[in-house]
């Protein structure tokens, strides 16, 4: 009896998808059955445990995933553990010729993909699946790795849109011992706080792809004007499906093409990975060695009223609250949150960064780091680093109306349009017992703006 052909195995990780996926191509195009398998590891050294929004999503993007594996003839493999341990040993157990997998970005992962290789003996085949370009692929003509946005995007311009690549019509697949999904306990028990989630978000590659389209179709005309007012449904809202890999930055950037604002956005995303990259340490450290000298406070009730949005600030108060309920804040104002957290509170820039990753669906370990640091000032491109967003002049300049902070704080919303932003300016009988701001804007950016002086003098 002839012996069945050898399998390969892909291992899917941060590659939700089957269209431009170069490792499903490649395990593919080898012509022998695919494996497909989705490895949840919490326990690799410095692994960064996805949050309770991360989960969420996960479970249904992994539902989704399944599904359209099953439809194209593969069964989707789910096991549990380290990479290094449950990789090798899943290739040895089916006798897998290669292991085709995602160029991973996190530096846990990293170091976890060199463990795996050492253990698979050559048949390890990484693939770029989750960045337009490779971090190393993009230089300064000296060589070194860009800390500027401007001149990093216009290098990656010259690169090129990337060509795109179509989902295979049909998978040979091949069957393992599989884990199942409720195993895992992804999803909240009781309390069940993921109404808000469900009613926001469509997790997989179909509803990525929907929802590209529906902003290449309606949205994308209106960007540049539009992305800044967080009232409006004014951005793309697919930074959870490039989070997870249902659709790739080639894709989004080749739908976009010649579209520059929103261009540049996809490319943010590549500076944020190009960065993590080459400074593994992002996540944790201060780009700027000055920055380990911040005179951070300590104020756990303080960070608590951040946390619920409850700090007194209507435009921080309603982003907080946008996140809890939606799992996603509107880009500008997570900018603003993040100012008054690190500089009017004086709290560390990484206890916004945790809060993020845990509440955010889009969680990613780069853009969140990067995007911290930046807000911060001690991160790459980070100038004027000692700017401080004046939260009530960003609401009534991006949100004059007060629509937004009406829709997430609506003890607020019979305040006219005068007051929405500055509540402690209204008669006392209107505030309705919304608290008073857990620190004053001219104090906390006072004493923001000493703590600056002080590092410089230094």
């Amino acid at each position: 009896m002839q012996e069945p052909t050898a399998p390969v195995v892909l291992w899917l990780r941060r590659e939700l998808r089957l269209s431009d996926n170069a490792a499903l191509d490649a395990a593919v195009a080898s012509g022998r059955p695919v494996l497909v398998v989705y490895v949840l590891d919490y326990s690799s050294p410095g692994a960064w445990k996805p949050g309770g929004a991360s989960r969420w999503w996960l479970h249904h993007s992994l539902v989704a995933l399944r599904n359209d594996l099953a439809a194209r003839g593969a069964p989707l493999v789910l096991r549990r553990g380290r990479f290094a341990e449950v990789i090798p040993a899943l290739a040895d157990e089916v006798g897998a010729v290669a292991v085709h997998a995602g160029m991973p970005t996190e530096p846990w992962a990293r170091t976890a993909y060199r463990a795996v290789k050492e253990r698979l003996d050559g048949r390890l085949r990484v693939h770029l699946t989750t960045l337009a370009l490779h971090p190393d692929a993009v230089r300064t003509q000296a060589g070194t790795p860009y800390g500027v946005y401007t001149p990093f995007s216009r290098a990656c311009l010259m690169h090129g849109v990337p060509g795109v690549m179509a989902a295979p019509a049909r998978i040979a697949g091949f069957a393992a011992a599989s884990e199942t999904l409720d195993d895992w306990r992804l999803l909240p028990t009781a309390p069940d706080w993921a109404g808000g989630l469900r009613a926001a978000w469509v997790p997989g590659e179909a509803g990525a792809q929907a929802r590209l389209a529906a902003f290449i179709r309606d949205g994308l005309a209106e960007y540049a004007t539009q992305r800044d007012v967080p009232g409006v449904d004014g951005t793309s809202r697919l930074s959870p499906h490039l989070a997870f890999g249902e659709i790739s930055a080639g894709q989004v950037w080749a739908a976009a093409e010649g579209a520059t604002k929103f261009v540049n956005e996809v490319l943010w995303r590549e500076f944020a990975a190009h960065l993590l990259w080459h400074h593994p340490d992002l996540p944790e450290t201060p780009l700027r060695a000055e920055f380990a000298r911040m005179p951070w406070r300590a104020d756990d009730a303080g960070l608590a009223a951040w946390q619920r949005g409850q700090t007194g600030v209507p435009i921080v108060d309603a982003g907080m609250r946008q996140l809890w309920q939606t799992g996603w804040m509107h880009n500008r104002v997570r900018m603003i949150v993040a100012s008054f957290l690190v500089k009017h509170m004086m709290l560390p820039w990484q206890y916004g960064e945790a809060w993020f990753w845990d509440t955010l669906v889009d969680a990613d370990l780069a853009q969140n780091a990067a995007s911290w640091q930046w807000v911060a000032g001690c991160g790459a491109d980070a100038a004027p680093y000692f700017r401080v967003f004046n939260p009530v002049l960003q609401g009534t300049k991006f949100d004059p109306d007060g629509d937004y902070v009406r829709r997430y704080v609506p003890e607020l919303a019979h305040l006219p349009a005068k007051w929405i932003h500055a509540p402690w300016e209204a008669p006392a009988a209107l505030r309705r017992g919304y608290p008073a701001p857990v620190v004053g804007l001219a104090e906390g950016r006072a004493r923001a703006l000493a703590a600056f002086a002080g590092l410089k003098a230094a």
